[in-house]
């Protein structure tokens, strides 16, 4: 029996023409670059930009042209959170159910972020704070700077810190004592500190940042993009799996990575003492 694979191509897409509209969108390459795109307000988040942001991720599961993305801010700052005056003003006069939509609606663009398979690296300079450092957070890889100040400030405007997986995600990175000081006081981190404590990869100076993390990001592309989707699913569906567990799931995940055209290509590509050329089947 043979299928059609048309009937199995309707949701791929090629996201290099998408017009975004709430933030810049550039694709070189197999590498799509976010930018946010309000440095007048150090590049908070609205309601349109959470859920075109959102989407954007969810679309990316089906992009064939994209391999690795970069998320970054215009203006020497990442994102200082939602906007003060078009998210947290409104929210003051919303009922619960209306307010529980906005926290689901939120905390979905995490699920999509991490949920798209390409690599995702977070370029953070200046302010990184509130939803800003979720952001941050949620991507698989963060460069830096040292003039960058990352705050959940959550308890600062009378909130918890469980905004949107940091309880979950952010002691995975740092570590429960570390994660527990930064949600309770909403102090900053700087860059050195953390580069430290490992929420920062590596750091950049702020003329290199996004040529980095750009240059990073083309380095991953470049690789088994089938295999690296793989790795990121893995990473994050162990946090919640015992050791036997994952041994399992990581048998049969790489018996499927074995089956790929790439595996085979390294493998020929190895006896013949050349550089394999990955095209992520």
């Amino acid at each position: 029996m043979s299928i059609d694979p048309s009937l199995l191509a309707g949701n791929r897409k090629t996201l290099a023409g998408y017009q975004a509209r709430h933030f810049h969108w550039q694709v070189q390459g197999q590498v799509a670059t976010i930018t946010l795109n309000r440095p007048e307000r150090k590049n908070p988040l609205t309601f349109d930009s959470y859920a075109e942001l959102r989407d954007l991720f969810h679309q990316l599961k089906w992009a064939e042209d994209v391999r690795a993305v970069v998320l970054a801010g215009e203006g020497g700052n990442f994102c200082s959170g939602g906007d003060v005056h078009e998210i947290i003003g409104p929210l003051i006069a919303l009922k619960a159910p209306e307010l529980l939509m906005f926290t689901r609606m939120t905390g979905e663009l995490v699920k999509t972020m991490r949920a798209c398979p390409q690599p995702l690296i977070a370029a953070v300079d200046g302010v990184c704070a509130g939803a800003g450092a979720i952001l941050a957070m949620a991507s698989d890889l963060r460069l830096g700077t040292a003039r960058s100040k990352t705050a959940f400030l959550f308890n600062r405007v009378g909130l918890a810190g469980c905004d949107m997986g940091a309880c979950a995600m952010l002691p995975r990175i740092v570590g429960q004592g570390r994660a527990s000081e930064l949600l309770y006081t909403g102090r900053s981190l700087g860059g050195e500190e953390a580069e430290r404590w490992g929420f920062f990869n590596r750091l950049c100076t702020p003329e290199d940042l996004l040529a980095q993390a750009q240059a990073l990001a083309a380095e991953l592309a470049e690789g088994p993009s089938f295999a690296n989707g793989i790795t990121k699913t893995m990473l994050h569906q162990e946090w919640s799996m015992t050791i036997d567990q994952a041994i399992e799931s990581e048998a049969q995940a790489q018996a499927i990575c074995m089956l790929t055209e790439d595996f085979s290509r390294a493998y020929h590509a190895f006896v013949a003492k050349q550089r394999p050329r990955f095209e992520g089947n």
